[in-house]
């Protein structure tokens, strides 16, 4: 009995050397793990799962020619990359005030005067939201050891925002000249020295559109005045999914023929911002795009592009992807002839509650500034949800968009009055009624009442001399949950828009698909 108790002690004993190793063993790598991860700047950028760059305004190098040591290829990458990413925790630390990544990209001196800016302006419950748009570099001096790297950023372009609580004190942009000093440390190149240099207003500087122009509130092409009698379209077996696995470039130029046939000369096609890509762009997708451009200036139609389907991030630290977004489809495509215009947004007015009204219009009006600079061939306009919207950014834009799915009675006040207050050409972007009389909808309208709307739609339009695309060619057999959510009869009433029915059939409305 008491050798028994005797190896039941010695077995207690080791179990519990064992447990106490293990702990010990345990708590040696959480300190370890924790001491590493000053480290691991990706987690702090929100990089560590998909390596993807959260910045990226245009940047070019100027001048890398360094008497003193050439410098490595790989060396002024990661020059380049610290640098504005150096930007982007400073411009993120100002917008929330918090000084998380600080200490990874500036050193004790520099980041001190940013520290002390932080604490300021969380007493004075103020908020900075900025992006820089442009960068031009040049190396101005490189140390024979590699520790050190001066470089010059010339005409900056900033953007900033100010805020004292939700209330907004300042918009401004400005270009600005900068001196930068870097230093090697710890494997990574932190700013000890930025000093701001001259900051001026900046000088747009625009070209008149070649391809499609505005001469007397009129569209022009080649020399011709333009009417748009156009159609929004989709795929009738793809809608809201055109680019994607089922792309038919062949059924769609069977569909172009109708809507040629029908007397109609534009068309209004989507491209969804993430299924593109994002900041980089698929090759896929835009050649698809590309195709479909191509097929259409084979059936005598021009195309009204709308950018950005389904983007409503808006925020300043986001613009930069967008626009590389934005610069790689357009300049590819700046010089195609199919396209009349570039449509920056469908209906962003409706994102104003969600994402606020400043948010979402400044983001617009850079983003025309930035088109206008990758594509000075095309128009520029913005799909505005409603005709009260159509006043907003007017200067901004080259042809004023709105769609209308209100009464019908009281349109002709409502142009009658944007007409008067807006000297450029006017665009009814959308419009229609949906033919959804049915079990969802009882007192929806029938396909004889939808006739008779587009008949008086187009009396009141030729009437005007306006320009305009209906909504839209097909009735739709699905609708994404995305488009108008999961309620059964919203979506039985967006499948019944159509001019042609699911079976291929002409709707009765089809006779007034234009005046």
């Amino acid at each position: 009995m008491i050798d028994w108790n005797r190896n039941i002690y010695r077995s207690l004993i080791i179990i519990s050397f064992i447990g106490v190793i293990i702990l010990t063993l345990f708590g040696i790598s959480q300190v370890l793990s924790y001491l590493n991860t000053g480290a691991d700047r990706t987690s702090m950028l929100h990089l560590a799962v998909s390596k993807e760059q959260v910045y990226l305004p245009k940047l070019k190098w100027k001048d890398t020619i360094n008497p003193a040591r050439p410098i490595e290829k790989q060396t002024l990458l990661n020059i380049e990359q610290d640098y504005l990413n150096a930007w982007y925790i400073r411009n993120a630390a100002y917008q929330t005030n918090k000084e998380d990544g600080i200490e990874d990209y500036y050193t004790k001196s520099a980041r001190q005067n940013i520290l002390k800016s932080i604490d300021s302006n969380k007493k004075k419950n103020i908020a900075i939201h900025s992006t820089t748009i442009h960068h031009n570099i040049a190396l101005d001096f490189y140390s024979a050891d590699g520790q050190l790297a001066v470089l010059s950023d010339k005409n900056v372009k900033e953007y900033q925002r100010v805020y004292k609580g939700n209330k907004v004190l300042l918009e401004t942009q400005l270009q600005s000249d900068y001196q930068i000093m870097l230093m090697l440390e710890d494997g990574f190149w932190r700013i000890r020295h930025i000093v701001k240099e001259e900051a001026h207003p900046i000088d747009t500087v625009l070209q008149d559109n070649t391809l499609a122009k505005i001469v007397d509130n009129k569209i022009f092409i080649e020399n011709k005045e333009y009417q748009i009698k156009g159609i929004n379209y989709y795929p009738q077996k793809t809608p809201w999914d055109m680019f994607g696995e089922d792309f038919d470039i062949d059924r769609i130029g069977q569909d172009f023929d109708i809507i040629n046939d029908a007397g109609l000369n534009t068309i209004r096609i989507f491209v969804p911002y993430e299924v593109f890509g994002k900041a980089k762009v698929k090759a896929e997708k835009l050649k698809k795009l590309e195709q479909v451009l191509d097929k259409a200036i084979g059936k005598n139609l021009k195309v009204i592009v709308t950018l950005f389907d389904f983007y409503g991030d808006y925020s300043v630290l986001d613009w930069t992807l967008t626009h590389r977004h934005a610069e790689q489809i357009v300049t590819t495509l700046a010089e195609h002839e199919a396209i009349l215009a570039w449509d920056i947004k469908n209906e962003p007015n409706l994102d104003f509650d969600s994402r606020g009204k400043e948010n979402v219009l400044a983001w617009l009006k850079e983003m025309t500034s930035q088109i206008k600079q990758f594509d000075p061939n095309h128009l520029i306009t913005i799909g505005w949800s409603d005709i009260e919207s159509a006043n907003l950014l007017k200067d901004e834009v080259d042809i004023v968009s709105f769609h209308y799915y209100h009464d019908l009675n009281t349109f002709a006040d409502w142009y009658d009055t944007l007409h008067k207050n807006i000297r450029k050409p006017i665009v009814l972007q959308e419009f229609g009624l949906s033919s959804n009389k049915g079990l969802w909808s009882p007192f929806g309208s029938s396909e004889d009442k939808q006739a008779k709307y587009h008949m008086q739609f187009q009396e009141m339009i030729k009437q005007e001399n306006m320009h305009f695309l209906s909504w839209t060619l097909y009735d739709f057999e699905e609708v994404p949950s995305a488009v108008v959510g999961k309620l059964p009869w919203r979506k039985h009433k967006q499948k019944h828009f159509g001019f042609i029915d699911r079976n291929g059939n002409k709707k009765p409305a089809f006779e007034f698909i234009k005046n």
